[in-house]
């Protein structure tokens, strides 16, 4: 039976595009090789934080299924990849997920089928890597089958913006595949906006998150010398603000997590010094700035606790929410993890209390929530606010704890300490 679309990768990225091509009429079969994934999703089990099990079993009602039988992909009209593409050892992206799903389509390519890469990359990638791929077989990319990039713009846990009210970007080889991905698309997004080609494309969602990257680097920074200036950077922020032109609101932080901000800038910077043999600087000072965070937020809780003549050594510090995100389980490129790790480096017992995590993992060692929140804030020597879930009562946290360090600026009580 055809399929009028194939997602490979059921992720983060894959699965919410399934979810509204599902609601959309199209038939749509989900691929992974995460047998595991495969079993929970035909079972209406959701694994990613944007999709309830209702969700998933609406999906399967409506028809979808998934599945790691490759040869199901040569029913598809249209193939979309959606695997995830880490940074690599040399600081590049890791391809390999990439590059195996592009080359389990060439084994099931069909004339006239779209293919389409979501996963983010360097500028080329589509080109130079997954096109060769494809047309190993014979057929070739804009005369025999279509193929293009869409990056995916997926915002785990935003209740306002998602897969169908967020415009889609769509780049293809040549016109005429840009203009099937462009119709592909238009059927369950509201809006697509077709880009010169597949490497606009992929620079585009590039740009977006070094954009974050070097704002959040700034007010990262800016912290340092307001707290040593005696300045509230808050305070600024919310000044700055108010100007209604010229100016966006960037904060500062503990450092960046989730799979784009800290990973996606480095593709480009990587891309650069490759290609020109230069550097990207402003990236890479970002970088710098961002990835010291936690070290930083470490010397700063030493700092509390010597104000009231503790170490750091042998203290118990609490870490209140270890995910990347406010009001989800996701905990990918979190800056909890370097955060804890740096901590303990210095000596400390590291606790932790995160309403979506029960079990945190830092390097070797799986921690457990603490059971009661309440009891472990006022056995901790510090508690430190790396994430502000809605479930948090702040003030209350801060009555709770023997000292008190918010490194998201949403306390108001003069006995915490902010960032």
């Amino acid at each position: 039976m055809a399929a009028d679309v194939v997602v490979l990768g059921l992720g983060y990225v894959g699965l919410p595009l399934a979810q509204e091509a599902v609601r959309a009429g199209l038939s749509v079969i989900g691929f992974d090789v995460n047998e595991g994934v495969i079993e929970g999703l035909n079972a209406g089990r959701s694994h990613v934080d944007d999709l309830a099990d209702a969700d998933i079993a609406s999906m399967v009602a409506s028809g979808f299924r998934a599945t790691s039988d490759e040869t199901e992909i040569a029913q598809a009209r249209a193939a979309v990849v959606c695997v995830p593409t880490p940074l690599s050892e040399d600081g590049g992206p890791d391809l390999g997920a990439v590059m195996s799903a592009t080359r389990t389509i060439a084994r099931n390519l069909q004339p006239g089928m779209l293919v389409v890469l979501e996963s983010t990359t360097y500028p080329g990638t589509t080109d130079e890597v997954v096109r060769p791929i494809l047309e190993e077989g014979g057929l070739s990319a804009g005369t025999d089958f279509a193929l293009a990039f869409s990056p995916e713009r997926i915002d785990p846990g935003n209740p306002t913006y998602g897969m169908k009210n967020t415009p889609k970007v769509v780049g293809g080889l040549t016109p005429g595949c840009t203009e099937r991905a462009v119709q592909f698309y238009g059927h369950f997004v509201d809006t697509v906006v077709p880009a010169k080609g597949t490497r606009e494309a992929e620079t585009a969602k590039l740009l977006e998150n070094t954009y974050r990257h070097i704002n959040i680097a700034l007010v990262n920074e800016m912290a340092r010398f307001c707290h040593e200036l005696d300045i509230d950077l808050w305070n600024v922020i919310e000044m700055a603000k108010t100007k209604p032109f010229g100016f966006q609101a960037f904060y500062p932080g503990p450092g960046v997590g989730g799979h784009c901000i800290p990973i996606d800038p480095n593709y480009l910077s990587y891309n650069v010094r490759a290609r020109l043999g230069y550097p990207f600087r402003f990236v890479e000072l970002a970088q710098e700035i961002n990835a010291t965070m936690p070290a930083y937020v470490a010397r700063r809780a030493q700092d509390i606790l010597n104000e009231d003549a503790l170490a750091l050594r042998g203290a118990t510090v609490l870490l209140l929410g270890v995910t990347y995100k406010p009001d989800i389980a996701d905990q990918r490129e979190s800056p909890a993890v370097p955060l804890a790790k740096q901590l303990r480096q210095m000596g400390a017992d590291v606790q932790f209390h995160d309403p979506n995590v029960e079990t945190w993992k830092v390097g070797d060692d799986e921690l457990q929530r603490v059971a009661d929140l309440d009891a472990a804030l006022a056995d901790a020597d510090l508690a430190i606010l790396v994430q502000n879930h809605k479930s948090y009562d702040t003030e209350k946290l801060v009555a709770g704890a023997a000292r008190f360090f918010d490194t998201k600026g949403v306390t108001t009580d003069a006995e915490a300490h902010r960032l």
